[in-house]
């Protein structure tokens, strides 16, 4: 099964680098030298093989084997880069889970739905789950605050901290 990794968000400089803003956990091993990516867009399939990997100001810069030049890759802008869920380098330890299995879960506050997990951000300290409904929250992947985790029912109940959900 594929899973969404991240979307080629711009080109850097003229030497065919590209600017990727990640939609998935487990950066450190999806974009090694040697990682195979498939680049989607507009019903097309790429495969690319990652050859370059850093981090500048927040975002992911990769180069790909055989992509020399801006003119090789520009028309890929706006791809999303998928590749396989399951990699032989990546073990989930317990409360650990999938960007895309969490990306989607319906969030309680007791039995009173508040919304569905839209995107997630790392921050270094935890994760913090953006989740809309009548509003927008800003979730931390806390155990104070998340108290169950279903997967299979696409479901997350959380006990909020004081103000968590209030404006």
């Amino acid at each position: 099964m594929k899973i969404e990794v991240g979307t080629i968000v711009n080109t850097h400089g003229i030497k065919g680098e590209v600017k990727v803003k990640s939609n998935s956990d487990f950066t450190d091993v999806r974009f090694q030298p040697g990682e195979v990516l498939q680049a989607e867009l507009n019903g097309k399939t790429t495969a690319l093989t990652v050859r370059s990997y850093r981090m500048h100001k927040g975002l992911h810069m990769l180069t790909f084997e055989g992509i020399h030049n801006i003119n090789d890759i520009e028309h890929l802008k706006g791809a999303t880069l998928t590749q396989e869920r399951d990699h032989e380098e990546i073990t989930l330890e317990e409360n650990e889970f999938y960007y895309s299995d969490i990306i989607g879960c319906t969030v309680f506050n007791g039995d009173e739905a508040i919304g569905r997990v839209t995107e997630i951000f790392e921050t270094g300290a935890n994760d913090v789950w953006v989740v809309k409904g009548e509003k927008e929250h800003l979730i931390p992947y806390i155990a104070d605050v998340v108290q169950s985790v279903d997967v299979e029912a696409r479901k997350i109940v959380i006990t909020p901290m004081e103000g968590l959900l209030s404006e």
